[in-house]
């Protein structure tokens, strides 16, 4: 075979691995061999993503560069060729691009990366504030606050992994786990489904106090960008400002036990007419209730009978 039929060989198959990887990684939402971070709904999940991308190709080029002038010496230069290797010991210009250069790339990345990471962080200003309890296995959520007055009458939500998803992956159940999908949406949510997801409106920075109650566990939501350690006896804090209505989907990403794969996360974004008026369906059961607790207790006794 030549030289040059072998050389387009190789280039065709480099091609073609090439458009396999871009293909692969267009279709993620995540799937598994997924190419890069998700693209995320908030603006600090975009934020995070221009950051990587940014570093990858200050990666990429300097990788280029710097192989490439190593393939160039070791295929030019060689000793089957007659080169001679100089007898200079330094080159003081070289040596000061070299130092400068690189110094320049890490505070340029540097910079970005100090005030995306203070803005990950800072939860001032938050219109909602949620608790996020994590148990094995499961997590807890509790209404603190919302648009700045307490929400006390919404009852605790447990969100804990889907009956269908539960009874699947039992041993000799049965059940397919192929055949767990959700009938709306067709989304194949084996081991993603929850009994009852966390429900926040969209457009509301919304602040998450998370910790545990038995072992460390990790809340975790890609797509807001959201991430923390949930510790028992320790509050962390994490928030997001969601524009984009949907469900999103997340997983506790620390190895917390037996059954650590059950606990998946799922959050609900409801336009924020839609969430006040879900909010106003959770909060009339309970006032309801507290007012026939306090109709009961304001009611005459009757007097005793006499003997």
């Amino acid at each position: 075979m030549s030289s040059s039929n072998c050389k387009r060989r190789i280039v065709g198959a480099l091609a073609a691995l090439g458009a396999l990887l871009v293909s692969v990684a267009a279709s993620a939402n995540p799937v598994p061999w997924q190419m890069n971070l998700p693209y995320g709904v908030t603006r600090v999940s975009h934020q995070i993503w221009d950051l990587h991308m940014a570093a990858l190709w200050v990666c990429v080029a300097l990788g280029i560069l710097v192989f490439g002038a190593m393939f160039i010496a070791i295929i030019r230069f060689r000793r089957s060729r007659g080169a001679v290797a100089e007898t200079w010991s330094h080159n003081t210009v070289l040596e000061v691009c070299w130092t400068v250069v690189p110094v320049l790339i890490l505070i340029g990345l540097a910079t970005p990366a100090t005030l995306l990471t203070r803005e990950m962080y800072n939860a001032t200003d938050s219109q909602m504030t949620v608790k996020v309890t994590g148990y094995q296995w499961l997590w807890r959520y509790d209404y603190v606050s919302y648009d700045g007055k307490p929400v006390t009458k919404v009852p605790t939500i447990w969100s804990r992994l889907a009956w269908d998803s539960n009874r699947a992956r039992q041993l000799d159940s049965g059940v397919s786990p192929y055949s767990i999908v959700d009938q709306k949406t067709g989304y194949h949510d084996y081991l993603l489904d929850v009994t009852h997801p966390l429900v926040i409106p969209a457009g509301v920075k919304v602040r998450f106090l998370i910790t545990a109650d038995d072992v460390v566990h990790g809340w975790w939501v890609p797509d807001f960008a959201a991430k923390r350690d949930a510790i028992p006896g320790i509050m962390n804090d994490a928030w997001a400002k969601v524009d984009k209505p949907g469900i999103y989907r997340g997983q506790c990403y620390v190895l917390c036990g037996q059954d650590h794969s059950a606990m998946p996360i799922v959050v609900k974004v409801l336009p924020r007419e839609q969430f006040n008026a879900w909010l106003a369906t959770q909060e009339n059961p309970a006032r309801l209730d507290q007012a026939s607790r306090t109709a009961d207790a304001a009611a005459p006794k009757p007097l005793p009978a006499k003997g």
